[in-house]
């Protein structure tokens, strides 16, 4: 029976880009110093774990570099070469391609051949344990093609000095043909050179055989080739030290490096390694099981989590909501029955009211995520941004476990990235400039995450230069924007949000064209969020975004325009309250003003905005709430307010279309329908002569 492993893709894919994830952070945070052995398995377990399954599968890019990848950090981890700043920029850039390849196989992207072949050339240059540094060229960690090119390809072995000798004895079946020994052999040539010692004692290929391996691969990989042909129990794998010579780099070393005359190309102050065994002459001992044993930390975690797909937790978030509707109508028609007569089914309601709160809450909790899946990513970008402008700069979390839904985390991403660059190219200053000024030449950039009432509040801070006001003013009036002198700050703060603007001198392919700040600010005012900034010229800057804990429920005040409930989301509303007559003023007949605790906020009527009759004619007789966004205040005029509720989204736009003032819509008890007002939108679409006349 022929498996389909394509079934188990999906399964790899995830597993992969975690592994990788998790090795980029283990080799951003490694002590060159003074590496923690621990942190050096896990890094080389991941590249191991990452090449059995591309092997697995037949992803023979991704094993080629993997391969040669976990060559030299096996040699690293057991102390045969030291760890340098060079070999972990390296390691980065094989993590990159992989990455790379991991994409293009699951159909998101097409791996780059070439930048793989330099990878390889590169970890295959480190571990001939060269001393001379070496040749780079743009990013960290890439070695100039052109002095590899007289040794790339085919001709480029793994290196001499990384390989062993092993010593194979195993047993044939009796019915295995001279095929299966064939096949045995093209598996174990695929990790070095191999010869036969032994000669089998009957028959063509059963029977005992003796081989050896000269090989640079780890004695695991050599168990997985064999293990499935052979009798486990009569399968020993003995390694002993080997003397292959150094003409390769020998060769290499002199085609690179000056004339000056160099020690042995190899230098390691290890002792040769024991010959081991890797098996017992037990009849009942079984291989090692590389997978298994490799991480007790790995297996409790695979007992207390399983896998399971966003779709399926979706489809379970949406029934939950469907129930929570369903019991609130219950509850509805309930109401009207007497409660004597009626008192268990009652009672029975209620407790179903309580179970499916409940219930709902558990599921919402299974969407939600640790910050840290979005803040891993940042070190990476840190390092990589503040080497390439020659800065330097160190990154600090706070609050990583907060928790926040996965449909935020995976856009919310994009946004907090620019934001990071942008504090690194703007904010931070050169060394020599933080030193003029008195400050430690290693800037320092925050990211915190934290809950605030029913939202979560993320803040990317700086110890850098601060915004310039004047500066900020200046660009404004220059680019043809009506700005008063007398705007405050947190006004002022809010132009770099405007569409090209940018006050870098320089534009540069990280930022200075005037995009991205205000592609920030659409996209967080899209998930419901805000953008607040504080700065303070020469201390530092810092960016706050307010975000709605999860986009599928929302907690709102129901009100009535004319006979139509609308809900308006809670985090939007200072006050609501019942104005007098006279503190509605008219303003050039232009619009209508309310007078509130000594400022006048413009008014919007939501029977014009949505084309319903009043109920209420008179302002002064209706509900004027008190809206505010992104520091800008409104009056939305109401006829009645009903009550506040904890409804379920559901999106009016894939279901019917998208309406002006509108983001979505919910199911009341009764079953019907009510709109939920943007209030973001209708506060920032005001009309500029009403905002000048507040």
């Amino acid at each position: 029976m022929t498996v389909d492993m394509t079934q188990f893709y999906q399964v790899f894919f995830e597993e992969s880009s975690e592994l990788l994830a998790e090795m980029e952070t283990l080799l951003l945070k490694v002590d060159l110093a003074a590496p923690d052995t621990e942190e050096l398995n896990a890094i080389f377990r991941v590249a191991h774990s990452i090449k059995g399954g591309a092997s697995t599968f037949g992803f023979t890019d991704m094993t080629e570099v993997t391969h040669v990848l976990e060559s030299l950090l096996d040699r690293v981890r057991k102390g045969e070469l030291a760890l340098t700043s060079e070999m972990v920029d390296v390691f980065l850039k094989a993590r990159d391609v992989v990455t790379g390849q991991l994409a293009g196989h699951r159909g998101d992207g097409k791996a780059d051949p070439v930048a793989a072949q330099t990878v390889c050339d590169s970890l295959k240059y480190l571990a001939g344990g060269i001393t001379a540094p070496l040749p780079m060229k743009k990013g960290p960690g890439s070695i100039d093609s052109s002095i590899l090119a007289p040794f790339s390809g085919a001709a480029v072995a793994v290196p001499a000095a990384s390989e062993v000798c092993y010593q194979i004895q195993f047993v044939m079946p009796e019915a295995a043909n001279a095929d299966a020994l064939e096949k045995l052999r093209t598996n174990l040539a695929a990790l070095g050179k191999v010869e036969s010692v032994g000669a089998p004692v009957s028959g063509v290929a059963g029977g005992n055989h003796v081989w050896r391996l000269v090989s640079a691969a780890p004695d695991t990989d050599i168990w997985e080739a064999m293990a499935f042909a052979v009798d486990p129990a009569g399968l020993k794998i003995e390694q002993e030290a080997a003397d292959p010579g150094y003409g390769f780099f020998d060769a290499f070393h002199a085609a690179i490096v000056p004339a000056d005359p160099v020690a042995s190309p190899v230098t390691s102050t290890a002792a040769a390694p024991e010959p081991k065994r890797r098996a017992t002459d037990a009849p009942d001992a079984a291989p090692p099981n590389r997978g298994r044993r490799e991480s007790d930390k790995a297996t409790a975690a695979d007992a207390t989590s399983i896998r399971v797909g966003v779709e399926k937790v979706d489809q379970l978030i949406n029934l939950a909501g469907e129930l929570v509707i369903t019991q609130a109508m219950l509850t509805q028609t309930a109401s009207q029955l007497d409660p004597v007569q009626h008192e268990k089914l009652l009672n029975g309601l209620a407790q179903l009211d309580r179970n499916t709160r409940d219930l709902q809450e558990s599921v919402m909790s299974i969407r939600m995520m640790p910050i840290s899946f979005v803040f891993s990513r940042f070190p990476r970008v840190v390092r990589d941004l503040a080497a390439k402008l020659n800065k330097e700069v160190e990154l600090k979390t706070v609050g990583e476990t907060t928790e926040l839904d996965k449909g935020l985390i995976e856009k919310i991403a994009d946004p907090l990235n620019h934001l990071v660059r942008n504090s690194i190219d703007h904010g931070i200053e050169m060394p020599e400039k933080r030193r003029a000024a008195g400050k430690p030449e290693k800037g320092t950039i925050t990211l915190r995450a934290f809950h605030q009432g029913g939202n979560i509040v993320i803040e990317v801070a700086d110890d850098g230069a601060g915004l310039s006001r004047e500066r900020i003013l200046a660009k404004a009036l220059s680019q043809g924007m009506n700005v008063p002198d007398s705007i405050a700050d947190q006004e002022v703060w809010q132009l770099i949000f405007a569409a090209g603007f940018s006050t870098a001198e320089v534009v540069t392919d990280v930022s200075g064209r005037g995009v991205g700040m205000d592609v920030v600010k659409r996209n967080i005012q899209a998930l419901g969020g805000s953008v607040e900034i504080d700065s303070t010229f020469g201390a530092g800057t810092r960016m706050s975004i307010r975000l709605p804990l999860t986009l599928a429920i929302l907690d709102g005040l129901s009100v009535k325009v004319g006979d139509q409930l609308f809900i308006i989301p809670l985090n939007h509303i200072i006050e609501s309250l019942q104005p007098a007559a006279s503190d509605v003023k008219s303003v050039r007949n232009q619009g209508t003003v309310v007078h509130v605790r000594g400022e006048y906020l413009p008014v919007l009527k939501s029977h014009e905005i949505f084309n319903i009759p009043p109920v209420a004619a008179d302002t002064g007789m209706g509900i004027m709430v008190i809206l505010e966004s992104d520091g800008v205040k409104k009056a939305l005029f109401v006829d009645e307010l009903v009550g506040q509720h904890q409804v379920v989204i559901k999106s009016l736009e894939s279901n019917y279309r998208r309406i002006r003032g509108v983001s979505g819509a919910t199911i009341m008890g009764d079953g019907k329908v009510a709109m939920i007002i943007d209030a973001g939108m209708l506060v920032r679409g005001m009309k500029p002569e009403l905002r000048a006349a507040a």
